[in-house]
């Protein structure tokens, strides 16, 4: 449930935690195991591996930056979970060098797509990592938004430029590398063998809502939380989203 002392930060956030915390319950319920296996690749400084871990289930967080694992051990210990969260030094390309293949139940991949060399294959990677009935959270960097923000901005050539590049830059100074449409990942998804549980839009309005307008309007921030966790199911909304969240998962785990 949407808790409403959430800082506004969480607006980021709040829609693929709910629909992780309902992957994980359902996972509980079918395995019944209470505590999963739940590998995070490029998890840093555990943003949601902390709060996975909180929840009871064993997390490992595979990570290139040793300043991140650092920052994630100390958050790990601050919520007293640090026996429930392991960090290793890696990336997805050596992802089996540090981690398990078929060894976990849930898989998170956030915000990692963008930055892999091969989308196609760093997906085929994280999948092989998940048990028979296994989960992926895959969230990357949505096309659409990046196009809406350059032409709010008035930065109209960029937008252009945004929505012909076949990454999806707006220039030389765009910090990120690759996005995509819903289209894109949910072909990625399917084309590494598992099954589209639920596409949704992220930061749909949290990126272009003036944030005086939210910090200062009472109510505001739950009233915008609320709108985000609406339309992050609606299709229409999915080519607007900043970033793309899709849930999918193994044959077995459908069926289950």
């Amino acid at each position: 449930m949407s808790d409403p002392l959430r800082p506004r930060a969480a607006l980021r956030t709040a829609v693929v935690w709910e629909v992780l915390q309902d992957a994980l319950d359902r996972r509980v319920k079918a395995t019944g195991r209470q505590a999963l296996d739940v590998l995070d690749t490029g998890g840093g400084s555990g943003n949601f591996a902390v709060p996975v871990a909180r929840l009871g289930h064993q997390v490992t967080v595979v990570d290139p930056s040793p300043n991140a694992l650092f920052a994630l051990e100390r958050r790990a210990a601050e919520a007293d979970v640090a026996d429930r969260v392991r960090g290793v030094q890696g990336d997805a390309h050596g992802l089996f060098d540090v981690a398990e293949r078929g060894g976990y139940d849930v898989v998170l991949c956030l915000c990692v797509l963008e930055y892999v060399d091969d989308p196609a294959e760093g997906v085929c990677l994280v999948v092989a990592a998940l048990r028979p009935e296994g989960v992926l959270s895959l969230l990357a960097a949505g096309l659409g938004g990046a196009v809406l923000a350059r032409a709010l901005a008035g930065h109209f050539k960029e937008a252009r430029q945004a929505l012909d590049d076949p990454n999806g830059r707006w220039g030389d100074g765009d910090p990120v590398p690759r996005r995509f449409t819903a289209d894109q990942l949910t072909a990625l998804v399917e084309g590494a063998g598992l099954a589209v549980g639920a596409v949704h839009g992220v930061r749909v309005f949290a990126d272009l809502v003036p944030g005086v307008l939210v910090d200062t309007e009472p109510g505001a921030l739950e009233a915008l939380l609320k709108l985000e966790e609406a339309a992050a199911e609606l299709a229409a909304f999915h080519s607007v989203a900043t970033q793309l969240h899709v849930l999918g998962e193994t044959r077995e785990a459908t069926e289950a």
